[in-house]
This record gives structure tokens, C-alpha cells and sequence, in this order.
């Protein structure tokens, strides 16, 4: 099968959209009633058939940037009144995050606590939770939360309210109710692997890859599995393993990683528009960054010259981007 003709069926199907995931959902404890369907079709109610559609949004954005999912769902579920609202139904804003200076994209006005304010618009579900784990790594009064461990769902919600996420000051005990009643902590210790039918907005699903397919900086890419290599992936893409190294900023000798973003495009010079800046987290390397946002790392150092390949980020280090 030619590479043309892959990309062209990857193509098609991220115009297409994709089948809900019925798989891999939490198992149901006996001693829990409130445990959650395995499918959407089985949702009892609005907030139910929100999570199913979501959490693997979430689960994409916890292992992108450390978010814990069970956070990002109770939010979105919250802000969104179950994607009910006036701003998720026509503005596509899951989380309620309102267009300050920063921001160059599109907004709509929406009466929030008597007043009315301006909030974000996007194009999809999938560009708002990319947003709002954008929103929260850039403001600095969020950078402790990170420091926390994704597990500690309490701690999050708290520092939430804490940095006025919100003017409710009750909504850390919101956040928590909503997590604990739905079970949503256990999509906290997911991976994207366990979700082999995973689904984020305007994203294709597998074909004759039989893999999932996603795009950042509108750029086509996999996440690597156990056992991958430039081999196996040029094999199954069409695409050579030269290029697939070279679009990734890579050496022959590197061995893949499960996990890895591996892009079937060569990476842009700068991030989108709306992604100026990134507050790194513990671990993070600028050829991590520059995976997550699409961009070549030579481009990524000339932005940030006071980085070498040798320089160690530090937690809170901003990034540039564009």
C-alpha cells in the first residue's frame, strides 16, 4: 500500500469522525452502584453519556501533560453542565476559560455569575481540552499542581480552588463529589494503549493500520506501542524509515519507546497560533516539547537560545513556542 494512498485514507476519516469506544472501560465493583456503563448506548443520563464520550480526551491530555484525567472529566463535565451549556453546545468551551488578552481566536458572549464576559470558541471538543491543559500549564498560579502526583485527584481540586480556577468557593468539593460518585479516578491510572479504540475529536480511527491516528499542529501522528520500530512503522505506514526518523528528529540508532509521538509528516517551524508559550514539568526535555506541539527542534532551540542540548529544564522554565 503506497504512502499516498495511507494518508489519503487518514484523511478521509478525520473528515469522517469515529465510532464511540465501547472497550476497556472500568470494571464495575459490586460495591459501588454508581459505577459507570461499559458503553455510551447504556448511559443513564446526560453526565453519564458526557464521560463515556470524553475520557479518552482526558486520558490523551493526562499523558500529554500530566493532568489527571479524573480532574480534566469532573471539569469539563462541571463547566459544560454536561455539554449542555450554551457555551459547549455553540462555543465548543468544555471548560468555561474566557478570552483574555492572550487570546487571538474566535469568541462569543455568555452571561456567567450576572455579568456577561467573553469566553474561547473553537472549532471542536478535541482543540477545548487541549486548551484548558494549555491554560493551566502557562498560568503560573496553577505551576504548583503540577508537583503533585496525578493520582492525588483531592490535591488538584483543591489547588483548583485555591488559584480561583473559579469563584465558587465550594468547588473543590464539587469536583471531588463528581470524581467519587462516577469512579473517575480510575481512568487516572489509563494509558491510551488500554484505550485500543480511543477517540479524540476529528481524529480518524484505525484502518488497515489497525492503530489509532491523531493530529497536532495539523500534523498527522501515532503513539508508539511495546515493540514498535522504524522498521515495523514503515512497514505498516508506507513510509520510510528514513523519513520517519528524520521527521521526528531522530538517529538511526534510536529505539522506540512505547509512548513515543511519532509523526508521518515533517514538524512545522512554530506552534499554532493560540500556543505561545509552554511551563515545563518535571522531566520534561525540549525534544519532548517539541513532539508535543509539532514543531522542529532546531526551530525550537533558535526560539530558546539561551537552551543547549546539554541544559537541564527546570520545573516553571516558559518555553517559547512562536
Amino acid at each position: 500500500m503506497s504512502r499516498i494512498y495511507i494518508l489519503a485514507s487518514i484523511v478521509a476519516l478525520l473528515l469522517a469522525g469515529c465510532a464511540a469506544p465501547k472497550k476497556n472501560m472500568p470494571k464495575k465493583s459490586k460495591a459501588n452502584s454508581s459505577a459507570m456503563p461499559k458503553e455510551i448506548s447504556q448511559a443513564k443520563n446526560d453526565s453519564e453519556r458526557y464521560l463515556l464520550t470524553f475520557y479518552p480526551m482526558a486520558v490523551e491530555q493526562m499523558e500529554r501533560h500530566g493532568i489527571p484525567a479524573s480532574i480534566t472529566l469532573a471539569q469539563g463535565l462541571l463547566e459544560s453542565g454536561a455539554g449542555k451549556s450554551k457555551l459547549a453546545s455553540e462555543g465548543k468551551n468544555h471548560f468555561g476559560i474566557k478570552a483574555d488578552k492572550r487570546w487571538k481566536g474566535r469568541t462569543m458572549k455568555v452571561m456567567d455569575n450576572g455579568a456577561l464576559h467573553k469566553f474561547r470558541v473553537y472549532d471542536n471538543a478535541g482543540e477545548s481540552y487541549e486548551d484548558h491543559s494549555q491554560f493551566l500549564i502557562v498560568n503560573k498560579r496553577y505551576a504548583s499542581l503540577f508537583r503533585l502526583k496525578k493520582t492525588d485527584y483531592k490535591g488538584w481540586a483543591k489547588g483548583l480552588r485555591d488559584a480561583y480556577y473559579a469563584e465558587d468557593r465550594q468547588y473543590h468539593t464539587k469536583l471531588v463529589a463528581l470524581i467519587e460518585r462516577y469512579r473517575l479516578y480510575e481512568y487516572d491510572s489509563y494509558t491510551m494503549s488500554d484505550i485500543k479504540n480511543g477517540r479524540k475529536e476529528g481524529n480518524p480511527k484505525s484502518i488497515a493500520l489497525n492503530r489509532s491516528i491523531y493530529k497536532s499542529n495539523g500534523l498527522l501522528y501515532v503513539t508508539a506501542r511495546q515493540g514498535d520500530t522504524f522498521e515495523t512503522l514503515s512497514k505498516e505506514l508506507g513510509i520510510s524509515k528514513n523519513k520517519l526518523i528524520s521527521y521526528n528528529d531522530l538517529h538511526k540508532g534510536y529505539k522506540i519507546e512505547e509512548g513515543d509521538i511519532i509523526y508521518l509528516e515533517k514538524k512545522r517551524s512554530k506552534a499554532l497560533e493560540k500556543y505561545s508559550f509552554h511551563r515545563t514539568r518535571n522531566g520534561e526535555s525540549l525534544y519532548r516539547i517539541s513532539q508535543i506541539y509539532g514543531i522542529r527542534l532546531e526551530n525550537l532551540y533558535k526560539m530558546n537560545p539561551q537552551y543547549s542540548s546539554y541544559t537541564r529544564l527546570k520545573v516553571g522554565d516558559v518555553i517559547r513556542l512562536r
